[in-house]
């Protein structure tokens, strides 16, 4: 298909206008202008445009890309490198950070809840990026943390008393854990994110609520992966999910 239509099309099934965020959403980086292999992955590391080239990738589509707020916009070192590999190989890049977080259908969140077995019932927070729902019957927190250690492949860093009974939950996939106060006033028994913050033991502590850090990479393993899964079946595209390792 024609880049320019499989960035729209994008653009708008994930609603990225109505976004405020901390980079540009969309294409990043133009290359060919004809798409038929893509290559997604959670953040354009060079292993990962490196493994999209040798995969013969006509675009690769991330959830971290390029160009954050406050970044040094001078492209020198790591930044050069990674640019003119894309634009030597005429691979383009699109990237969908927020958007890809809070979409109902494909997001980073709703995946990662469905993976855990946790039933969604609605969006809370800025731009509704935090999700709340319930297990369909209660677990001690011990247990929950060995199922997502299993489900995502690594074991998670608790807070909380192992035996505290578990069923209503909040989430928000990556580097979420300062919306642990928002999570606390939807009143959950467990908030997972990806990373910590050293006060985020205290807030945990202090108020009662379970938290859980799963991994920054480890839950947003998923977005990105079913973007394009949904985009090969709309556009009879050849797609393939690369998984650089990240043990953050």
């Amino acid at each position: 298909m024609k880049l320019k239509d499989l960035i729209h099309y994008t653009g708008q099934f994930l609603q990225v206008d109505r976004f405020r965020d901390y980079c540009p959403n969309g294409l990043q980086v133009e290359g060919k202008s004809d798409v038929l292999k893509i290559v997604t992955g959670v953040t354009a590391s060079m292993a990962l445009l490196e493994a999209a080239h040798a995969e013969n990738a006509d675009a690769v589509i991330v959830h971290h890309g390029y160009f954050w707020r406050n970044e040094d916009a001078r492209v020198i070192g790591m930044k050069r490198a990674r640019l003119k590999f894309l634009l030597d190989h005429d691979i383009n890049l699109l990237a969908y950070h927020l958007p890809l977080d809070a979409h109902p259908e494909l997001g980073n969140n709703v995946q990662l809840g469905k993976l855990l077995g946790i039933e969604h019932h609605g969006y809370s927070g800025e731009q509704n990026i935090i999700s709340y729902g319930a297990l369909s019957q209660a677990i001690d927190l011990n247990a929950f943390s060995m199922l997502v250690g299993e489900r995502l492949h690594r074991q998670p860093l608790v807070i909380g008393e192992a035996g505290k009974e578990i069923k209503r939950i909040a989430w928000c996939t990556g580097g979420a854990q300062d919306y642990i106060e928002q999570a606390i006033d939807l009143g959950v028994d467990l908030y997972i994110s990806g990373e910590i913050s050293e006060k985020t033991v205290h807030i945990a502590r202090e108020s009662g609520i379970a938290y859980m850090a799963a991994g920054h990479h480890a839950t947003e393993r998923y977005g990105a992966k079913a973007l394009g899964e949904h985009l090969a079946v709309k556009f009879k595209l050849n797609h393939q999910f690369i998984d650089i390792d990240n043990p953050v």
